[in-house]
């Protein structure tokens, strides 16, 4: 079996790991589960997949280049299957829920939050 093959199986292995921890860690901070309380759980959550998204970014990278020298000088029609486009899909749908993850920690977090009330109950005082 080519390396590449097995460099492509471990990134993808290690990005499903990343992953599933990510889903865990958003499950527990929507469920409020306080065993680590200085803990931001939904940071992490958005961290790890930022972490699955680069394995999966790296998997791609590998598996990308070693099919277009391989494939590209040996055959002249050639095409990627079903799983390659599931896998860049894979790396922009990961992206994006580190991004949320990220975004949620920073603007709803609870000082944020009771900033934005108290604002909000201040300039209903002074409006009156």
């Amino acid at each position: 079996m080519p390396a590449y093959w097995d460099a492509t199986r471990a990134f993808m292995i290690l990005s499903l790991l990343a992953c599933f921890i990510g889903i865990i860690i958003g499950i527990l901070a929507f469920i409020h589960y306080s065993s680590f309380e200085r803990f931001d759980k939904t940071f992490a959550a958005g961290i790890l997949f930022f972490i699955s998204c680069i394995f999966v970014l790296l998997a791609m990278a590998v598996y990308t280049g070693v099919t277009v020298n391989y494939y590209g000088k040996r055959y002249g029609n050639w095409r990627f299957s079903w799983s390659y486009i599931t896998g860049w899909v894979a790396a922009v749908l990961t992206f994006f829920s580190g991004t949320q993850g990220s975004y949620y920690q920073h603007c709803c977090s609870e000082a944020h939050m009771s900033q934005t009330v108290s604002k909000l109950k201040g300039s209903q005082f002074t409006e009156q």
